[in-house]
């Protein structure tokens, strides 16, 4: 099971974290990734981070921006985002996948798991 939250209403420039608790299985082989849906857009990959190495990939568009990680200790996965942007708005999403692959990371069917979304408002 995956809990996302932290979402929130924020202005252009601010900052804001994101935490994924997983919970009821082990992620340790699996890889972490963020997703966002805007309205009306399809869900967009923003970041994965692989578990056991803590390697990262981001998208394009929040690269320098934002920073997955993640704490075993606690099995939560985090994003930093820094410096938002308006079009960042959108529901923010945790997933988990098996395997350590970048092959398909930024593919929402890759997923095996989801959590429930999480809102992120940027106003300019």
């Amino acid at each position: 099971q995956l809990q996302a939250s932290g979402g929130g209403l924020v202005q252009a420039g601010d900052s804001l974290r994101l935490s994924c608790a997983a919970s009821g299985r082990t992620f340790s082989s699996n890889v972490m990734g963020w997703f966002r849906q805007a309205p009306g857009k399809e869900r967009e990959f923003v970041a994965a981070i692989r578990w056991s190495s803590g390697g990262t990939y981001y998208a394009d568009s929040v690269k320098g921006r934002f920073t997955i990680s993640r704490d075993d200790a606690k099995n939560m996965v985090y994003l930093q985002m820094n410096s938002l942007k308006s079009e960042d708005t959108a529901v923010y999403y945790c997933a988990s996948r098996a395997g350590s692959s970048w092959f398909g990371v930024h593919r929402p069917a890759e997923y095996d798991y989801w959590g429930q979304g999480t809102l992120v408002t940027v106003s300019s």
